[in-house]
């Protein structure tokens, strides 16, 4: 047979490589018309694992990746938005959704593929809103992974004359572990299963492989498609790197057991197809469909299990700093106003913590240059921006009840430190931002001023901690003491800052290292001075 490899590579590269770009583009359109809404969506109805599979899947539907929905999973674990528990029941949801990429490559429409692409390309072009152009990505991504398909589908036919070919089909339908092994490798290359089970689709329609062959292909995609959440969690948290690591274990524990029931799953593939009269390519969308939904069901109730394998297999402390609100319960609103200004306080001085402890980190990134303190420190700012939200909206709700005299004076006091506190959270990302400016363009600060920082920091650090004890214990004495301790910031930033023009003069720093210097003491400055206003709530207006 006369075989032109250099078509054939050619039709097939070009070809995935529209499909992964319609694939991809279409995703992106899809997300953006669904906005921040996919977070919320993980975020809210992840209650019950099972309410975290159906997450899972309307996530992976909307984004089509069940690597993104895993990748923005490992995310949320990481930030501590979700458990790990929760985490698994979205990992089982996102392997459902992504079948629905077999289902829609299953409806054959690749002869429209370029009027599709024109009707989106003219979607994209002429309408200027954007609400239309997400709608025109949508369709155009949609018609170039048909096209895509199309063009990998030309390059693939010769390949059914080709004995080398013949022969590995053959032995794909005798060892099911081979065709697993070249499932998995080639999703873990292409970096998507969608591309490799359509790939297989076209092979299969086209005759160039029997279904026990293509089945523990299936398999394969299935495990090469969780490498992308294993890259996600490398460097991330303990908690992240388990959940990464159960997207693994899942897909393993499935394949092996389908692998095991090869010939009955064979059967049931085969009865389907004669029962709703199946084409080849929605042959393989229902036996991707039915792996991942069997595979979901058999192991849904194991999650605890699960979750207990991948803490042993990755040891450690999960290092998760939790983002949602602990204290604030509802019911205490209505039955009683007084816990429930209790509960708020509680929860404001979590805040408090994870802001001194933000600044810590900040500052030990100035010192080490180690960018899992900046993460750190990233991670405590968004905990304190979305507990001053939950705080605030429960406070606004307490107002409209019934509260005493003393109540209504903590109730003030809690509303305005809960907004210092974001701010101090505030100037604590601004300092990570000066030193990664510093480190970006390799800005060198002197052992003198690295010296001078440390003493303004510890100052700082033991006012907000005295301002932060005055609320705790509504302590005028140490509210009093913020005060003159805030004093001595100010005097402090004003010598620091004329030590550092001698210097300049000097010649002993250059002027990038004196813009990061004196910024670094405007923010603790500033700090400071969220520290007093939280003292002089407590003092009141008597003082």
């Amino acid at each position: 047979m006369d075989l032109d490899i250099q078509k054939l590579i050619f039709e097939f590269l070009g070809g995935l490589g529209i499909f992964l770009f319609g694939i991809k583009y279409m995703g992106e359109g899809l997300q953006n018309s669904a906005g921040d809404r996919l977070r919320d969506i993980l975020d809210r109805f992840t209650s019950n694992p099972f309410m975290g599979v159906l997450a899972g899947i309307i996530v992976t539907i909307l984004i089509q990746s069940s690597s993104g929905t895993t990748v923005l999973t490992v995310g949320l674990v990481n930030a501590g938005f979700m458990t790990l528990r929760q985490a698994i029941g979205v990992i089982m949801g996102a392997n459902i959704g992504t079948t629905v990429t077999a289902f829609i490559i299953g409806i054959d429409i690749g002869a429209y593929a370029l009027p599709i692409i024109a009707v989106g390309t003219l979607i994209i072009f002429f309408f200027s809103s954007k609400k239309m152009k997400n709608i025109g990505q949508i369709i155009f991504g949609f018609g170039a992974l048909f096209y895509g398909l199309e063009l990998m589908g030309d390059g693939m036919k010769p390949l059914r004359g080709l004995q080398a070919f013949q022969d590995l089909t053959v032995d794909m339908s005798e060892n099911g572990v081979l065709g697993v092994v070249i499932g998995t490798l080639f999703t873990v290359v292409v970096q998507s299963s969608s591309a490799t089970i359509g790939i297989l689709q076209e092979l299969y329609s086209q005759g160039s492989l029997e279904l026990d062959a293509a089945l523990p292909v299936l398999f394969g995609d299935n495990i090469g498609t969780t490498i992308t959440a294993v890259l996600a969690a490398i460097g991330a948290s303990v908690a992240a790197r388990r959940a990464a690591l159960t997207h693994v274990i899942f897909n393993l524990l499935g394949t092996t057991v389908f692998l095991l029931l090869i010939s009955p799953f064979t059967a049931y593939v085969e009865f389907l197809t004669s029962w709703l009269d199946l084409e080849p390519k929605m042959q393989i969308a229902f036996a991707h469909g039915s792996f991942n939904i069997l595979n979901t069901l058999i192991q849904v109730w194991f999650i605890g299990v699960l979750a207990y394998i991948v803490t042993k297999l990755v040891p450690g402390d999960d290092g998760v700093i939790e983002y949602k609100a602990k204290h604030l319960d509802p019911i205490f609103l209505e039955r009683s106003p007084a816990v429930a200004l209790g509960q708020a306080k509680m929860e404001v001085m979590r805040m408090a913590e994870y802001a001194k402890n933000g600044l810590t980190e900040s500052f030990e990134y100035l010192n080490s240059n180690h960018k899992k303190n900046a993460e750190k420190a990233y991670q405590y700012e968004e905990a304190i921006n979305n507990l001053d939200q939950r705080i605030t909206e429960y406070l606004v709700k307490l107002s409209s009840y019934t509260l005493s005299a003393h109540d209504s004076e903590q109730h003030s006091i809690l509303m305005d430190s809960v907004r210092d506190i974001e701010r101090i959270g505030d100037h604590m990302e601004n300092i990570i931002e000066l030193v990664e400016y510093q480190l970006t363009h390799k800005v060198v600060i002197s052992d003198k001023a690295k010296a001078d920082l440390e003493e303004m920091f510890q100052l700082t650090m033991s006012t907000i901690d005295e301002a932060f004890h005055a609320i705790e214990e509504n302590d005028k004495e140490k509210a009093r003491k913020v005060v003159k301790m805030e004093d001595a910031i100010d005097k402090m930033e004003r010598t620091l800052r004329k030590q550092h023009i001698l210097r300049l003069n000097e010649g002993k720093c250059s002027g990038a290292s004196g813009i990061v210097f004196v910024d670094i003491i405007s923010n603790l400055e500033r700090i400071g001075d969220h520290a007093v206003n939280i003292a002089e709530y407590v003092l009141g207006e008597e003082e």
